[in-house]
């Protein structure tokens, strides 16, 4: 037996393959790969520390959970990934999700972990990843640039070292611009301060060329200084203040809001809890999840993110590859899955890691093993095991300004204008998600595939209709004839004062109910002794395209050419062309 679904040929090499792209790039693995390997995930563990701190922030958990997040995915992503540059790891609008859900309580946030690596893992293995191409653009632009706005200014308030203000947009606003007479000099100061830096540094990151193979070697040392600290800014910053907060602790004065204790050493490996003990009794598993339902389907971020990520994938030519949905989704969920045994919340790919890894010249996933601690660097589980005492001194005002130049290019001011230029109803989308954002950003992404949606079945309830008289009434459908645009075809032939001639050229399919309409319409015609032609009809729509309506047969006929010849020739189709329907 070689069937398709044949036991023999799904366990085969290939198959297998398929399902661990390790296979692919494992037995050409060479140590010039390895070189550039080390190279990229050093680098981009530099990255992953200071921003895992900061959106654990944004997230509204302990600091800790964000390195706890950070590294399982680089080892599973590593067997399981199709990119070589994606890396996944905590995200600022995945955090910002989480907030919604987790009510600043770690038990919640690794719950959803579970649920959305279960959620995950049955889409990749039922093959739903085709449910990403219902996101369009316009959403993915929309609720990215809400997004950028909405968690700068959720940092606005470390920035300057205020207490107390509420997660909720609107009234953060409202509070931040009343209490802005409480600011706490130093923690302003400190973070203008780091946002500069992180500007300037990025700035020449992006004006550094690249250098020559013939230059003098101090040429190239020096490039090699300037490269590395632009690309490791926000770990060089967050140094800095840490550094700056611990002498002025020595100096017994600290005019910094500072991070706080950190639990020291690796989280514990346990089953994420299913209920939770509070002071008022013991929370269900049913009530977590209902209340979670109503706050945060964060599983529409889910299927955003990966979606936006193989955009940006396509994006870059030079990669040469395309990331499959299926697998990806696979990747993630075994993650998530994975990752909620180790206190970690939900993760996704980043899209800032993705262009440094990109940048660094990483050649296969293994990039990710330095960030997740496999190799020499171990920079995330070190961290976790000896660097936490160093992370109290930490000024909060320095994570902020990390996670504000994080996400400011997320914005897309240029995607109103463009889409102005291509298609203005694609606006309508955008703002939708981009306005919603701002009260929750799931409703924004959930509201802007909605009316993405109607926009589309209108299209299908409304194709373009080509009328011409040419002695009969001459009908052209631009595209294919659905349920929804049956008595849209009938009110634009009717009431004719003559004969009806459908011209199918551009009808690929047509559906039971067009068929039902076609019939009726021909039953008024024939009561008024006019004829209704179909021409031109293409092979899908052809074969055994038949019904019964009332006794009579609506039949597709293949070889009625002549009213298609007539059409094309300008002169209106003969007696014969009206044998197509019987």
């Amino acid at each position: 037996m070689s069937g398709p679904g044949c036991p023999t040929r799904c366990c085969s090499f290939p198959a297998v393959q398929k399902r661990l792209p390790v296979l692919r790039w494992l037995p050409r693995y060479s140590l010039a790969w390895l070189q550039l390997d080390v190279i990229a995930g050093a680098t981009v563990g530099l990255t992953v520390v200071p921003q895992a701190l900061a959106y654990a922030e944004v997230a509204g958990l302990p600091v800790q959970y964000g390195l706890y997040s950070s590294f399982m995915g680089c080892f599973v992503y590593c067997l399981l990934g199709t990119a070589k540059d994606v890396t996944l790891g905590p995200t600022a609008i995945m955090s910002l999700l989480v907030s919604s859900y987790a009510f600043h309580d770690p038990v919640y946030a690794v719950l959803l972990t579970f649920l959305s690596g279960c959620v995950q893992l049955a889409m990749g293995l039922l093959r739903l990843g085709f449910l990403l191409d219902f996101i369009s653009c316009p959403v993915i632009k929309g609720f990215t640039s809400a997004a950028s706005i909405t968690i700068s200014f959720n940092q606005v308030k470390n920035i300057l070292g205020l207490q107390g203000v509420p997660r909720q947009f609107f009234l953060q606003v409202y509070e931040t611009l009343r209490r802005i007479g409480e600011t706490r000099a130093g923690d302003a100061v400190l973070g203008l301060s780091c946002l500069l830096a992180l500007t300037g540094l990025g700035a020449m990151k992006s004006g550094l060329g690249r250098a020559a193979g013939a230059e003098p070697l101090c040429t190239r040392v020096s490039y090699c200084i300037v490269w590395t600290s632009a690309t490791a800014r926000n770990a060089l910053v967050v140094l800095c203040a840490g550094l700056l907060a611990y002498s002025f602790q020595v100096m017994g004065c600290q005019p910094f809001t500072l991070t706080g204790r950190i639990p020291r050493g690796l989280p514990a490996f346990r089953v994420p809890l299913f209920s939770k003990v509070t002071h008022n009794g013991t929370v269900p598993f049913s009530r977590m999840v209902q209340v979670g339902a109503a706050r945060s389907p964060a599983q529409g971020e889910s299927r955003a993110t990966p979606r936006a990520r193989e955009s940006l994938e396509k994006g870059q030519p030079r990669n040469d590859y395309r990331i499959e949905p299926n697998q990806e989704l696979l990747a993630m969920g075994l993650t998530n899955l994975l990752g909620s045994f180790v206190s970690s919340y939900p993760v996704t790919g980043s899209f800032g890691r993705t262009a440094v890894n990109a940048q660094t010249g990483v050649c296969t996933p293994a990039g990710g093993l330095i960030t997740g601690g496999h190799r020499a660097g171990a920079l995330v589980l070190l961290s976790l095991a000896f660097l936490t005492s160093f992370f109290y001194y930490i000024p909060k005002a320095a994570l902020a300004a990390v996670i504000i130049c994080a996400v400011t290019p997320m914005f897309d001011a240029a995607i109103f204008r463009t889409l102005w230029r291509v298609k203005r109803l694609d606006l309508v989308p955008l703002c939708v998600t981009f306005l919603l954002c701002f009260w929750e950003v799931q409703y924004g992404i959930v509201a802007g595939v909605l009316v993405s949606g109607l926009l589309l079945l209108y299209a299908i309830a409304r194709p373009p209709m080509k009328v011409s008289t040419q002695g009969e009434l001459v009908v052209q459908p631009g595209s294919s004839l659905h349920f929804p645009a049956a008595e849209y075809l009938r009110d634009t032939v009717s009431p004719t004062p003559g004969s009806v001639v459908l011209d199918c050229r551009h009808v690929s399919s047509v559906d039971y109910t067009a068929v039902l309409g076609l019939a009726e319409l021909l039953h008024e015609l024939r009561k008024q002794g006019l004829a209704l032609t179909l021409c031109g009809l293409q092979v899908p729509s052809r074969p055994g395209s038949c019904c019964w309506h009332r006794h009579r047969r609506l039949l597709w006929r293949p070889n009625c050419t002549r009213a298609t010849q007539h059409l094309e020739s300008g002169l209106p189709p003969g007696p014969a062309a009206t044998c197509c329907i019987s």
